[in-house]
């Protein structure tokens, strides 16, 4: 699962704060069980807390720094299609320490910069900085699967994995009203807003940069296409084609969450969905170990 954090200081008041990484690393130690990192620089800090699924070796840890010590990443997700984009960038001549996916979305970055994020596909919340610009790119996959939470204030910007993460760095709680009554509407709090005043969600598909002691506006690099062309390329005309486009795609997008160095496994809670993906799962790995949870006071589970 994998949990970073992070600060980026304006001014002298805010780089006080960049000793406190330390701890706000530390609440997120369950996301990350395998290992720890922070890098500090100047007026900036990160911090990651790693799950080893892809190269569980040393060289996999974060924050990640490429050979010329220029950029630096903490990064939680996973990036599906990274070995098809590391065969590109070794054919240009770039070379690999490592045989992560967060090793190859780096050097895609150095490359391309925020267009590296059309060429993603998979689901992440990532921070690179630039240490001889002294900025701090920020981004979040395009359906918003991996959280990813952000505080601003005159003296510093500061982003997480979790709420819990931000309030290391003493954060006043206050209650945001405004998203307490859209929660009581809704039974949950849209992005961008949360429950704590101050706080915001990175919403999907969005990136920001910090550079020169400015933020950006959210930009968005994505959003959902639709177009008749689209759906005119795929053939439906009878409910026998339409089973099988259906069943190639479902085939395809589990093969793609199947790339790992540890063991795999599904939960099964009963339902279709989670049905279908375990069948599909087990035609493709052998030995895939699957669970269910039940709660012994609530038999209705």
């Amino acid at each position: 699962m994998c949990g970073i954090t992070g600060i980026f200081a304006f001014n002298d008041s805010g780089k006080q704060f960049l000793s406190a990484t330390e701890t706000s690393i530390a609440t997120l130690a369950q996301r990350g069980p395998d290992s720890s990192g922070i890098y500090t620089d100047k007026n900036v800090s990160l911090g990651h807390s790693r799950l080893s699924v892809i190269d569980v070796s040393s060289a996999g840890s974060q924050p990640m720094i490429d050979e010329t010590g220029r950029y630096i990443i903490v990064y939680n997700g996973e990036f599906y299609n990274y070995q098809e984009h590391r065969k590109i960038l070794v054919a240009k001549g770039v070379q690999f320490k490592s045989d992560t996916d967060t090793e190859v979305l780096l050097q895609l970055y150095i490359n391309e910069g925020p267009k590296c994020l059309d060429k993603v596909n998979g689901f992440f919340s990532f921070a690179i900085y630039d240490k001889k610009e002294n900025s701090l790119f920020i981004a979040r996959d395009r359906f918003g699967i991996k959280p990813l939470v952000i505080y601003q204030d005159e003296d510093k910007l500061l982003f997480a994995s979790e709420m819990k993460a931000l309030f290391a760095f003493g954060i006043t709680k206050e209650i945001d009203k405004l998203s307490l009554f859209t929660y009581l509407q809704l039974n949950y709090c849209p992005g961008p807003f949360s429950m704590i005043k101050g706080i915001s969600k990175l919403d999907p598909g969005h990136y920001i940069k910090i550079k020169e002691g400015a933020v950006s506006k959210p930009v968005q690099y994505y959003q959902i296409p639709y177009s008749h062309k689209e759906t005119e390329k795929i053939d439906l005309s009878t409910y026998e084609q339409a089973k099988n486009s259906l069943e190639k795609k479902l085939d395809q997008a589990v093969i793609d969450r199947l790339v790992s160095d540890v063991p795999l496994g599904t939960f099964l809670s009963g339902g279709i969905d989670s049905s279908i993906i375990t069948s599909i799962a087990s035609r493709h790995v052998s030995g895939l170990n699957s669970f269910s949870i039940g709660f012994k006071d609530e038999p209705f589970f």
